[in-house]
């Protein structure tokens, strides 16, 4: 929607495809305070002010979900499940979803206690006693992030070792107030209005044990979902290839947010590429003339 809104300011005609919900993963959010200028607000609010902005300014938006995008000439000619489109350019913000465990109790508590993002939720939970589930890079950085502001973080994996960078790992053994759980299988999540604990079975003994927490951060992963635009970009484990200015492979083509390969993912960095690539495709469009 960034995005939309640059391009409809440089008097661009503009189509804004969705297959969900307008605004993705933050409008689940149930408060978003770190970004700039917005003391507290919630995610759902956010992008419904955002929707509305570039709805005023003439954005048109149709609910669809695009299968597969060709260039013919100039022009590309999108395919979606009930329309086919048509544009001069194309800039792919497909997101990603968290990888969930699936367990009980996931969808219920969520926002209730359950998060995907300690860099968005963690403040909330401030001195408090919070839980972590993974074993890879995100998961540790999570966990140290966490450390620094709740009174004691518990980092639960599923194996016996983690799966993570050598110096992430030293950090978390040396940390005094991070205690590591091995071999715990997630079973369900517990409470009642909100998250109180979470259930797991030792894939060692079966032994079922509850753990009480005030928050669980699940870092398991996240999915992008753009194998059907590999013939107009590049991917790497699944991720979206650009350069700085969100050009793809493909000239009249750019990715922002979520679904390109970054290392940070976060409503502003999103919002950034959204902006930079309205910027680069503007750019593109005036070579056609």
């Amino acid at each position: 929607m960034t995005a939309a809104l640059y391009s409809l300011r440089e008097g661009k005609s503009v189509l804004l495809i969705e297959k969900n919900a307008f605004g993705g993963q933050i409008a689940d959010s149930p408060r978003v305070e770190n970004f700039p200028s917005i003391k507290s607000i919630s995610g759902l609010e956010f992008s419904n002010n955002l929707y509305e902005q570039i709805t005023s300014l003439g954005a048109d938006c149709e609910m669809d979900d695009v299968l597969s995008i060709t260039k013919e000439g100039n022009i590309f000619k999108i395919k979606g499940q009930f329309e086919n489109y048509e544009g001069k350019a194309v800039i792919l913000a497909t997101g990603v979803k968290h990888r969930k465990l699936g367990i009980k109790g996931e969808e219920e508590y969520l926002g209730k206690g359950i998060s995907y993002c300690a860099v968005c939720d963690g403040p909330f939970y401030s001195g408090k006693d919070v839980m972590v589930i993974g074993d890879a890079n995100s998961a540790l950085q999570y966990a140290i992030l966490l450390a620094g502001e709740c009174n004691h973080v518990d980092l639960v994996t599923l194996f016996d070792r983690f799966f993570a960078d050598s110096i992430l790992i030293d950090a978390v053994l040396k940390t005094k107030n991070i205690t590591v759980y091995h071999n715990k299988s997630s079973i369900s999540f517990n409470g009642t209005d909100i998250l109180t604990s979470v259930t797991f079975k030792d894939t060692k003994t079966s032994q079922i044990e509850e753990f009480k927490t005030d928050a669980c951060f699940v870092a398991i992963g996240q999915i992008p979902d753009n194998e059907r635009f590999s013939n107009i970009v590049d991917l790497e484990k699944g991720f979206i290839l650009t350069d700085e200015e969100m050009n793809t492979k493909t000239k009249g083509v750019f990715a922002a947010g979520d679904c390109r390969k970054k290392k940070w993912r976060q409503l502003a960095t999103a919002c950034n590429d959204g902006a930079i690539a309205s910027l680069t495709a503007g750019n593109y469009l005036l070579t056609l003339k």
